[in-house]
């Protein structure tokens, strides 16, 4: 596996990484020992990122994350975030900050976390209280790097000016490419970045299906992409991506995360899967280079990304 460098404080991870949101919340009906499994093919096959949040599960997605890698533990870099509220509301009080990642620690069962995350900005509390309060836990010992998730560059800017930010982590596939206005700030600044849903929340996989036919409760069955006005010329788009795939001998997955790859050398996309073969699959497109023709061709295919709503607000827009 290749190894791509995220930031200037030396955080090192590989190419691709593994996002565990899928694990415990958001995608249907889920199961531990698959799940774990599908984590420990990963790291089988060089996987050294994983991803996860005090939000999947309240606790639970990490406890899982924290029993899979206990094995590789000291091999691996963990993250994780703090910021929501079970009412998806937001919270970053310096106060609730220190309780979350304490619990972070122990449900994780770590002694320290490698990238710490707030997971939105919070309106009510200023960036610096929120950074300088996450830098108390990097002079502690207990984080070893920074980063913001759907940030503004205002809020970038001021989160590093008090304690160098590593990572920002942001939707970003070729249904989703509003963060590239971004790309020019964190060269400047040295900050890589990782893109969440890099498969478009399974879109871009070639087995999506028309909300209607999701699990009740399922993030996709109120996303504007599996939507009756939407999904149609979605399906259509992945349809002719997938001819493209085949064309090249790889999957529309592998395509997909090809492509993220091709955008920035700071770039690691962290796809989430409960199954250990299509891991591999995405682990697979680590070692898959794109033509010049291949990217004008996708851009050609998909010229704004997916039709409507992505479902997050983009902050810097």
């Amino acid at each position: 596996m290749q190894q791509r460098t995220l930031g200037t404080q030396g955080l090192t991870v590989s190419a691709v990484g593994y996002g565990s949101m899928g694990t415990t919340v958001g995608y249907g009906t889920t199961d531990d020992s698959e799940s774990v499994a599908a984590i420990r093919r990963a790291r089988d096959l060089g996987v050294t990122f994983y991803d996860t949040a005090e939000m999947y599960g309240w606790g639970e997605g990490e406890k899982l994350l924290g029993r899979a890698v206990a094995p590789f533990r000291d091999e691996v870099v963990i993250a994780t975030k703090f910021g929501f509220t079970p009412g998806f509301g937001t919270d970053s009080r310096p106060e609730h900050i220190r309780d979350v990642v304490e619990a972070s620690l122990r449900n994780l069962g770590v002694d320290s976390i490698d990238v710490l995350y707030q997971h939105r900005l919070d309106p009510g509390v200023p960036i610096e209280d929120v950074v300088g309060t996450m830098a108390e836990f990097v002079d502690a010992g207990k984080v070893k790097y920074l980063g913001l998730s759907e940030a503004t560059p205002e809020s970038i800017r001021r989160a590093h000016s008090v304690h160098p930010i590593s990572v920002l982590q942001t939707e970003y596939s070729i249904f989703a490419p509003d963060a590239e206005p971004l790309f020019p700030l964190l060269d400047e600044l040295g900050i890589g970045f990782v893109a969440y849903s890099p498969l478009a929340r399974g879109f871009l996989t070639g087995t999506a299906k028309p909300a209607r036919d999701h699990e009740r409760g399922d993030f996709r069955t109120f996303m504007d992409w599996w939507n009756a006005d939407y999904y149609a010329a979605n399906a259509h788009m992945v349809d002719q991506l997938a001819g493209l795939a085949v064309g090249k001998g790889i999957t529309v997955s592998q395509l997909a995360l090809a492509w993220t790859l091709a955008q920035r050398d700071f770039i690691v996309p962290i796809p989430g899967s409960r199954n250990p073969d299509r891991v591999a699959q995405n682990v697979a497109a680590a070692d898959i280079e794109l033509t010049a023709d291949d990217i004008a061709r996708i851009a050609a295919i998909a010229p704004d990304g997916g039709q409507g709503d992505r479902g997050t607000p983009s902050p810097w827009l």
